[in-house]
């Protein structure tokens, strides 16, 4: 008897506890349906009060701070409903066993935002914003035709900001004294939120309105081929190269001139190590011809657009490069070998100008460098090697 009483039963298998769960599993559908029902509210108000606010825009100042309050009171209660929706039903759902694929994976990333609260409470505050209004898009899409088009607008227009104010938040943290890995990690979050943007927002507001968008479409075009299949290192930092380029005209405020500098040096630094680690001679030439395609991007869309230079003799090299450019430019028509073959020598020149400031690091690429020059015939491979026929004497000189 003192064996049985001191059995430890387990509570999934216990009558009462059947029971409850049984309860539980019966209650979370209405449970679903009155929170789907209180979002439906909030969601309503909220485009209201957003129509008011953004029609409103001309209107005196004071009544224009009203709308303006109302607008971000029923945002906030909008996504109150969201969230709660989480925690009251999928949470549940989950634990009993009864969640859908996608209700388990939304949990799953709802907890890596919550997550970010303790470690930066500004990422946070964008992420959780931006995930439960993704969240929330994904049902109006399915579930409410109607208000779709309404909802859009407003969509666009928030995550627009949302997507700005992460962006100018990763800007800020470069500026901190951040260790080599620290750093990595920012470029990575900055990549990968413009791509995000690029993949599911810009499509959505330059629908009807490609005109608005025509310097955009080509470079979304040469995004595009990045999304399909397994990228190699090269194509990885091709991507980035887009995504930064594009970024030059959409995240002028939020990604910085100094930023976006930072960014492209980076991207320099990943294809010149891809080219002296690579032994296979198909992907190093893949790997050349991107570097050059990037030092071009580099000078055209951000070098020759900045304004202030920290030194001025920088200044004036560069002025000299872009001086030989425009020169060789006018050979595009009328000899385009010629025009290439300089337009790579002058490219490999200002270089390997740059790395020779660090050539313990950067010895393999200037090594490499100096032999594409030789083979186009701008250096010559002198021998390492001295001979002579005089005959020398030592002396002892007293000072």
């Amino acid at each position: 008897m003192e064996g049985k009483s001191l059995r430890i039963y387990s509570s999934e298998k216990t009558f009462f506890s059947k029971i409850t769960n049984t309860i539980t599993k019966l209650l979370i559908p209405t449970k679903v349906g009155i929170n789907g029902m209180l979002i439906a509210i909030k969601r309503n108000g909220l485009l209201k009060s957003f129509e008011n606010y953004s029609e409103g825009k001309h209107i005196e100042e004071e009544r224009k701070k009203v709308l303006e309050k109302k607008y971000e009171e029923s945002y906030n209660l909008y996504l109150d409903s969201i969230d709660k929706n989480i925690i009251d039903s999928v949470y549940k759902k989950v634990k009993n066993g009864t969640a859908s694929d996608f209700e388990k994976e939304a949990l799953s990333k709802y907890y890596l935002i919550v997550h970010l609260k303790e470690e930066d409470t500004t990422e946070y505050k964008y992420r959780k914003q931006k995930y439960l209004l993704e969240l929330d898009y994904e049902a109006v899409k399915m579930d409410k035709p109607k208000i779709k088009e309404r909802y859009n607008k407003f969509y666009c227009n928030k995550m627009e900001s949302l997507y700005k104010g992460i962006l100018k938040h990763y800007s800020i943290k470069l500026a901190d004294s951040l260790t080599p890995g620290g750093k990595e990690e920012i470029y990575d979050k900055i990549f990968s939120t413009l791509e995000d943007y690029i993949t599911n927002i810009l499509p959505l507001k330059w629908k009807d309105k490609q005109d608005s968008y025509k310097e955009l479409i080509s470079e979304y075009e040469k995004f595009e081929k990045f999304t399909v299949g397994k990228l190699d290192q090269n194509e990885r930092i091709e991507k980035n190269m887009v995504l930064i380029g594009i970024s030059r005209k959409i995240f002028t405020h939020s990604i910085p001139l100094v930023v976006a500098e930072q960014c492209y040096i980076k991207l320099l630094k990943d294809v010149r190590s891809l080219i002296v680690d690579t032994r296979i001679i198909k992907k190093q030439e893949k790997a050349y011809e991107l570097l050059i395609r990037l030092i071009e991007e580099y000078n055209l869309k951000l070098l020759s657009t900045k304004i202030y230079w920290d030194k001025q003799e920088a200044k004036q090299e560069y002025k000299k490069f872009w001086d030989e450019y425009k020169k060789n430019e006018l050979l595009k028509e009328t000899d385009s070998k010629k025009y290439i073959r300089q337009k790579e020598i002058l490219f490999i020149k200002s270089d390997l100008k740059q790395v020779q400031k660090n050539e313990n690091k950067y010895f393999k690429i200037i090594k490499f460098y100096k032999n594409k020059l030789v083979e186009m015939g701008v250096m010559r491979n002198l021998k390492n090697s001295y001979s002579s026929s005089k005959n020398y004497i030592k002396q002892n000189i007293v000072a």
